[in-house]
C-alpha cells in the first residue's frame, strides 16, 4: 500500500482526470493516448494520486492494469464529479448553453442578487440567470449552482471568491418612527451577528429597551422595522435598497463594523479563461455597486 502523503482538500485535478481515463479504459496506454501524453507520465500521475490517498487504485501485471476494490469504489465518484464540473462549466461559460447558475439563501437572493441583475443583464444579455434557493448554510454543499453568495469570513474549502461588501450594522427604523427612536422597542435578531448589547458595548451608546419581537433572520428583522414594530440593528448591505428607496432610515447613531461579509464564491477551476474572468468581474461589480 502506498504511504499516504498527509494533505487536505482535493488532489490535483490532472491526477483525477488521468485516473478517470485509465479506469474507464482499463489501460494506462489508452489514457496516455487520450491526453496526448506518455504512458510513463500517466503512470507517474497515478502513483502520485495513490500516494496522496494512501490507497492502491490499480493492480499492475504483465497483462495490463485492473482496478482494486478501492479503485472501483473511487472511479464512479471521480467520473461523476468531473462530468458535473464539465457540464457546470459549459452551463456557466459555454457557447451552446448560456446560463449563469447562482445559489444563495432567500434574503441574499432578494436583497443582494436581484437588485444588481439589471445592470449585469444589460451588459450580458446573452446570459440567462438561474437562481437556486438554499434554505440553510449547510445546504450549500448540495447546491447545484456553480456560483454561491455566502455570508461569513471568506474561507470555504474548495471555493475561490471575492468580497462583495463588509457587514456593517446600523440602527434603522421606518421613516415615521425616527424622531424619538430611542423610545422605540429594539427588534431582537438571534444568530451570529452582534446584537444590541455588543453595539452598546463597542459604541458606548445606550441600547434601546428590548421589545416583544425576536426573529432569526435579518430579512425578517428589516421587515419588522418597516412595519413600524421597532428599531433594528440592520445590515447596511442587505438594507441598501430599502434605504435608497426610503423604506427604512439610517438613524443618527454609531454604526458597528463586523469581521464578516457577503461573498461571491465559485469553484477554483472556474474563472481561468478570459471570458470566465470577465463575467465574474462584471457580476461582482454589478452586485457590489448596489451594496455600497
Amino acid at each position: 500500500m502506498p504511504k499516504k502523503v498527509t494533505k487536505q482538500g482535493l488532489p490535483p485535478l490532472d491526477w483525477l482526470k488521468v485516473f478517470e481515463a485509465a479506469g474507464r479504459h482499463g489501460s494506462f496506454t489508452a489514457a496516455a493516448e487520450e491526453f496526448g501524453a506518455t504512458q510513463a507520465a500517466v503512470s507517474q500521475r497515478i502513483r502520485n494520486l495513490e500516494a496522496w490517498l494512501g490507497r492502491q487504485l490499480f493492480i499492475r501485471s504483465a497483462r495490463g492494469v485492473t482496478l482494486t476494490v478501492d479503485g472501483e469504489s473511487y472511479l464512479p465518484l471521480v467520473h461523476d464529479s468531473l462530468r458535473a464540473l464539465e457540464q457546470g462549466t459549459e452551463n456557466l461559460f459555454g457557447h451552446s448553453v448560456r446560463e449563469l447558475r447562482i445559489a444563495a439563501q432567500p434574503s441574499h437572493l432578494e436583497m443582494i442578487l436581484l437588485p444588481g441583475l439589471t445592470a449585469f443583464s444589460e451588459s450580458h444579455p446573452e446570459l440567462q440567470i438561474v437562481t437556486e434557493t438554499v434554505p440553510k448554510r449547510l445546504d450549500f454543499e448540495a447546491a447545484d449552482g456553480a456560483l454561491h453568495i455566502r455570508y461569513g469570513r471568506g474561507s470555504w474549502q474548495g471555493r475561490a471568491g471575492v468580497l462583495l461588501a463588509n457587514e456593517v450594522l446600523q440602527p434603522m427604523a421606518a421613516p415615521d418612527h425616527t424622531e424619538d427612536w430611542r423610545q422605540l422597542p429594539a427588534i431582537e435578531l438571534r444568530g451570529e451577528r452582534p446584537g444590541w448589547s455588543e453595539w452598546a458595548r463597542v459604541t458606548g451608546e445606550p441600547a434601546p429597551e428590548a421589545g416583544p419581537v425576536s426573529v432569526d433572520s435579518m430579512a425578517h428583522a428589516l421587515r419588522a422595522a418597516r412595519l413600524g414594530m421597532g428599531v433594528v440593528l440592520g445590515s447596511k448591505a442587505l438594507a441598501a435598497n430599502l434605504l435608497l428607496t426610503g423604506q427604512l432610515i439610517s438613524l443618527p447613531a454609531a454604526e458597528l463594523a463586523t469581521i464578516d461579509g457577503y461573498w461571491l464564491t465559485w469553484p477554483p477551476e472556474l474563472g481561468k479563461t478570459k471570458r470566465q474572468s470577465d463575467v465574474l468581474k462584471a457580476l461582482t461589480k454589478a452586485l457590489s455597486a448596489d451594496l455600497a
